[in-house]
């Protein structure tokens, strides 16, 4: 197995991605919406995964965090409320707000796992700031590290209920950057006190499966290279500070936060010490560069990639509540908020 998550060109596998993917035994894989069209095409397709890969827990991931970010849409699937309506119902009614979040995020993960999707990418842990760049925005879950930490709780919890595994992201936090690390490399020149405020809500979440990192400068910590390339970070503030011992991998390769060619991309988040390298575009000639420059998949990031999947392993998301019955509940409490 290779320490990489790789996207797919389409919406179905192509024999030369079956046989890529067949010889290197990417750790997991990431969909998106130019991979999905239809309820039985997408269960057709992760079935395709499961079965190249021989393991029935290979991880299947997808960025469906309601608003904005949603890669399964309407009318086909349901919509599903911005972080920031949980945070504004928190205003009025804590103990509403993180119970609206826990049944959004089940009703969520019951849509994805029926799917196949066993992974999201979710929740934000970002802490917002006043006049950051909008690529958090709205995705926050507020700018209380308090109430951040209790509704990604509840949002964890949520998904596990119905058999999806949580990613919390941007590790170590991504609310103060002014740039789009889709497009810039973001210096967060905040000292290292001003950022404990940023690594509060990961701290309280530190025993979460799974965590991606932020493609961002913190001069405080390392002056010269980004989170997911930098051993310091990674290592003393993310695994040290934080605590997190969890799978760990990078935020996507192809963000043009970072330079080189895609082999050194994957290789240097995998040396700086993340468990396992995203590569979200599905560009075949990327991934080949990928494959030829990665080796095996270390102990531990195999180890903590177990123990994450672990976590779901067998769990009936249809005992308890259902998509109607939960996501009735939810618009029952977020209409305090109206």
């Amino acid at each position: 197995m290779q320490p990489v998550i790789f996207g797919l060109e389409g919406e179905a596998l192509t024999e030369r991605e079956r046989a890529l993917f067949r010889a290197s035994d990417p750790a997991g894989y990431i969909l998106f919406k130019r991979n999905i069209s239809g309820e039985d095409q997408l269960r057709a397709l992760t079935d395709s995964l499961r079965e190249l890969s021989g393991r029935d827990d290979v991880p299947i991931l997808i960025d469906q965090e309601g608003g904005r970010v949603a890669r399964m849409q309407p009318p086909v699937w349901p919509a599903f409320p911005k972080a920031e309506l949980f945070d504004k119902l928190y205003d009025m009614a804590p103990m509403s707000a993180i119970e609206a979040a826990r049944a959004n995020a089940r009703a969520i993960a019951l849509v994805l796992h029926r799917a196949g999707i066993n992974v999201n990418c979710l929740p934000l842990l970002d802490v917002r700031q006043p006049d950051a760049h909008d690529i958090i925005g709205d995705r926050a879950l507020g700018a209380e590290p308090i109430r951040i930490a209790a509704m990604g709780q509840a949002v964890l919890e949520g998904m596990a209920s119905a058999g999806v595994v949580g990613i919390i992201k941007h590790i170590p936090g991504h609310g103060r950057s002014y740039a789009d690390s889709h497009l810039d490399l973001p210096v967060v020149d905040a000292s290292a006190e001003a950022l404990e405020i940023d690594l509060a809500p990961f701290i309280a979440l530190h025993a979460a499966p799974m965590a991606m990192t932020a493609h961002i400068v913190y001069p405080a910590w390392d002056k010269d290279r980004c989170a997911s390339l930098s051993p310091i970070v990674i290592g003393d503030i993310i695994r040290g500070r934080i605590g997190f011992d969890g799978l760990l991998m990078s935020d996507d390769l192809g963000m043009k936060a970072l330079t080189g060619s895609f082999g050194e991309r994957a290789t240097g988040v995998v040396r700086a010490g993340c468990d396992v390298a995203l590569h979200c575009s599905g560009d075949f000639a990327e991934m080949e560069s990928i494959v030829g420059a990665l080796g095996e998949i270390g102990d531990m990031a195999r180890l903590r990639l177990d123990r994450a999947m672990a976590a779901v392993v067998g769990i009936d998301p249809l005992v308890g509540e259902d998509l109607a019955a939960v996501t009735a509940k939810r618009d029952q409490l977020l209409g305090l908020a109206a």
